[in-house]
């Protein structure tokens, strides 16, 4: 027994890998947890009626708010011709109501320092709040549902892939395929067009289940989702076989995972990029998962046709691009040896 537990040890401490998961993997992402959870210096903008009293205004600014004042008919209207905007506070003979974009951090974060602001004034004054996407006490799933679609539609491809392309490589498959006269672009193509059927058929139920079986809204057409969740299916391959080729076992895959999927999915929307202190939101710009989940949601939580969603499938497919080139570049080296 003992000597079975010394050759498991010393067995795991000769792989590099293996000690990396078990002490540097946590570290890293507790790290990285710390910092997108920790204190954000993002201040909401929220807007005031160009009539609101001076004492109001005042109480605003006394917070940690965005305060403008702009002339407007329909509150929900002004929030989407305005990104930027967080809320807007209107308070007349009607009663008090503030309009926000939609459920989220952000917008809680509004409301927050608005109470404060109010408390100076009229501490017992009744909110009445409204969201322009969404809606109130609507179910996580419901808010973040656009996340896992995407996730899973990336996540599962790219474990298949990369796991069946270190098994093609370790049995001799591959070796044999590149000393026959097909390409390199082609057999890259072949192994993306194979596994894209099976993310096809997967899109497909993912999409279907989660609207007809768990009740999952949409305000747009799901023919654009389908579509972004095709092209992350795609790019998931080619991820995929390009972290195949820094791994000898499908063990070795899964060791990966840590430091290549876990990171992507902080960036995924599950936290808004504006409350990620430091800049680091700027990470999401290099992380697939960003470009397709930020479509999703585009589709799902605002309505948005191609033209709201264009450059997102823009940046998969250039993903896409490059780490087919990456690969290709791969395979002439193990075509060289």
């Amino acid at each position: 027994m003992r000597n079975l537990a010394k050759r498991v040890i010393f067995q795991t401490l000769n792989d590099k890998r293996s000690v990396a998961l078990i002490l540097i993997a946590p570290l890293l992402i507790l790290t990285l947890v710390y910092f997108l959870l920790g204190d954000s210096d993002y201040v909401p903008t929220v807007v005031l009626d160009d009539s609101a009293p001076e004492q109001l205004v005042n109480a605003f600014e006394d917070e940690t708010l965005e305060v403008e004042q702009a002339s407007f008919d329909d509150p929900k209207v002004y929030i989407e011709d305005n990104e930027h905007v967080d809320a807007v506070f209107e308070m007349n003979q009607e009663g008090t109501t503030i309009t926000l974009r939609e459920p989220s951090t952000k917008s809680s974060k509004a409301v927050g320092e608005i109470q404060d602001a109010l408390t100076t004034l009229n501490p017992a004054a009744e909110i009445d709040t409204s969201f322009v996407y969404g809606k109130e006490g609507q179910s996580t799933f419901d808010s973040f549902g656009f996340v896992f679609l995407s996730l899973f539609s990336f996540f599962f491809v790219f474990i298949l892939s990369a796991m069946a392309l270190v098994k093609e490589r370790s049995g001799g498959t591959l070796e044999r395929l590149l000393m026959t006269p097909i390409k390199r672009g082609q057999v890259i193509l072949g192994y993306t067009l194979g596994y894209g059927t099976f993310a096809v058929v997967q899109s497909i139920f993912i999409v279907l289940y989660s609207i007809y079986v768990l009740g999952l809204s949409s305000l747009g057409n799901m023919a654009w989702v389908m579509l972004t969740m095709l092209l992350m299916a795609g790019t998931a391959v080619l991820f995929g076989a390009t972290i195949s080729v820094f791994a000898r076992s499908e063990l070795q895959v899964v060791q990966m995972i840590p430091f290549t999927i876990i990171p992507q999915v902080f960036f995924s929307g599950l936290i808004p990029l504006d409350l990620i202190p430091y800049g680091l939101g700027n990470l999401s710009y290099v992380m697939p998962i960003f470009y397709g989940a930020t479509a999703i949601k585009e589709v799902m939580i605002y309505g948005s046709g191609f033209s709201g969603i264009w450059m997102y499938l823009l940046g998969l497919i250039l993903y896409a691009g490059v780490l087919y080139l990456l690969n290709m570049r791969a395979l002439g080296k193990y075509r060289g040896h």
